[in-house]
């Protein structure tokens, strides 16, 4: 008998241990993170702010935790009201990269160090202060999204809940009302600024915030977008990329010298805006003909087509007056065995194979010395240690991308991923929220007339689209990689927020 009630009470002892221990962990703060304070100058005047860096578990309902998100804040110090400092979510594009580009490139108080133009210096990289970052005049928080950065799912979660458009959207909403709840910044005054298939994120996430959480935007920075994908896709039937992608051909072929002596000696907006201008009244519906050309309009195309890129009228002629991007990118410099580069058509490679169809790989996109930041600043200067491999690019996250899921009818029928709708439909409910558009004339990936085209087709009221800002850089799709660039993009920024 008595060892019967021992066993009892060792159990019940047991049982009360775990019950204290379960308590323990249930009080014990959610997330661990690290909290350093720092400062910069800018203009003499110093700077003081705070960084967090760390993750924030996001649960269900049930209070299970469902995924890990990591992200890193910054916030100026000394601000007796808060309801007087906005506060800017940032994130990278991919859609399965971090946020690592604008923190470390435009954005954060810490800058990689690279050349003039925005090319890369030897290794080892240096960070240095970034005198221009927007935290002078915004609270930062650099979120990267599940599969992205140090952001992980619990193994027992289905990936597929956090790797589509609309599941991503939810994702990042949840962290960003969260944040905002748990830092009592309801009152600031928000922004979204988001990069490439970040501005995908922003404008659904614009939405989404507005109609689920309730909270109001006061504003979207749109850094090379990618809202409307048909404009994007080069596919059989498709016409649009074509015609859209003409006006950054040309600004590459004036770049590197391949157009006429004529052309070179004008300024790049004007030659843009004589392409776009026949791009428009002559190239668009010439292609809308289709079979129906006569030969005297087809050979009118093509000679003025080989007059604004720069490529022969043979090339022209064999692509049907259809020239891709891969195919633009591989044969503008092909005599001079290069090939311009994606991101930024002002960049050359070169191939194992110059007579290949398309580039083997992008030589204006590197990531090593993004990469090196995260490793060494987050560890050593924000006191963060995380051992397990920091995404970048998750290749994974890309692979398993559902692009149909935040439409109805994309998800029943196939088709173009397009935010222009979700992003209307936004403005016209908060009639207070601005949007700044941002493009690079060297973006062979987001091309300028591509955002311009979507723009213009947003169906918005002359007193909604007074609210949209449209900018333009001589730089690529991170345009802030040519330093005059960006000084131009922060300035136009900050009369943004003034604004």
């Amino acid at each position: 008998m008595k060892n019967i009630l021992g066993v009892l009470a060792k159990a019940e002892a047991k049982e009360k241990k775990e019950d204290k221990k379960e308590k323990a962990e249930k009080e014990k703060p959610e997330d661990k993170v690290s909290v350093t304070h720092h400062a910069l100058e800018i203009d003499g005047i110093p700077l003081k702010f705070t960084a967090t860096a760390g993750y924030m578990k996001m649960k269900d309902e049930e209070g299970k935790v469902k995924s890990k998100i990591f992200y890193v804040s910054y916030i100026k110090e000394g601000v007796k009201e808060k309801a007087d400092r906005p506060i800017t979510f940032c994130f990278n594009g991919g859609p399965g990269c971090a946020s690592i580009w604008l923190h470390f490139a435009v954005i954060g108080p810490k800058k990689i160090r690279l050349g003039e133009n925005g090319e890369v210096l030897p290794p080892p990289y240096k960070l240095e202060d970034n005198v221009n970052t927007w935290l002078e005049f915004t609270d930062l928080v650099f979120i990267d999204p599940v599969g992205t950065g140090f952001s992980r799912h619990d193994k027992e979660e289905d990936p597929k809940q956090f790797y589509g458009v609309k599941e991503d959207v939810e994702s990042v909403g949840e962290f960003i009302r969260l944040f905002t709840t748990r830092n009592e910044r309801w009152t600031s005054a928000k922004f979204l600024a988001g990069e490439s298939y970040g501005t995908t994120r922003a404008a659904g996430l614009a939405s989404y915030l507005q109609d689920v959480m309730g909270m109001d935007l006061n504003g979207l920075i749109l850094l090379s977008s990618a809202l409307d994908f048909q404009t994007l896709t080069f596919l059989p039937g498709n016409d649009l990329p074509y015609i859209l992608y003409m006006p950054t051909y040309t600004a590459t072929a004036w770049y590197h010298k391949k157009l006429t002596e004529e052309l070179l000696k004008k300024p790049l907006r004007e030659v843009l805006n004589e392409v776009e201008s026949w791009v428009l009244d002559t190239y668009t519906p010439a292609l809308i003909k289709g079979d129906r050309m006569t030969k005297e309009e087809k050979e009118a195309v093509i000679e003025k087509m080989a007059y604004y890129t720069g490529l022969s009228k043979s090339f022209i002629l064999n692509c049907r007056m259809r020239v891709s991007q891969p195919r633009f990118a591989k044969e503008l410099m092909r005599e001079d065995r290069r090939f311009v580069a994606r991101l930024d058509s002002r960049y050359l490679g070169m191939d194992t194979d110059p007579a290949g169809e398309a580039p083997e790989y992008d030589p204006s996109f590197f990531r090593g010395p993004f990469v090196n930041a995260v490793y060494e600043y987050v560890r050593t200067q924000l006191k963060y240690q995380n051992d397990i491999p920091y995404n970048s690019i998750a290749f994974k996250v890309n692979s398993q991308w559902n692009f149909r899921s935040w439409s109805k009818i994309n998800e029943a029928f196939g088709g173009y991923t397009n935010m222009g709708e979700s992003l209307a439909s936004s403005m016209n409910q908060n009639q207070y929220m601005k949007v700044f558009f941002a493009c690079g004339y060297y973006d062979l990936a987001t091309p300028h007339f591509a955002a311009e085209y979507t723009v213009n087709h947003l169906g918005l009221e002359p007193e909604i689209r007074k609210n949209i800002t449209v900018r333009h850089y001589e730089g690529g799709h991170m345009m802030y990689f040519h330093r005059p660039s960006m000084l131009k993009l922060r300035e136009d920024i900050k009369e943004f927020y003034k604004g």
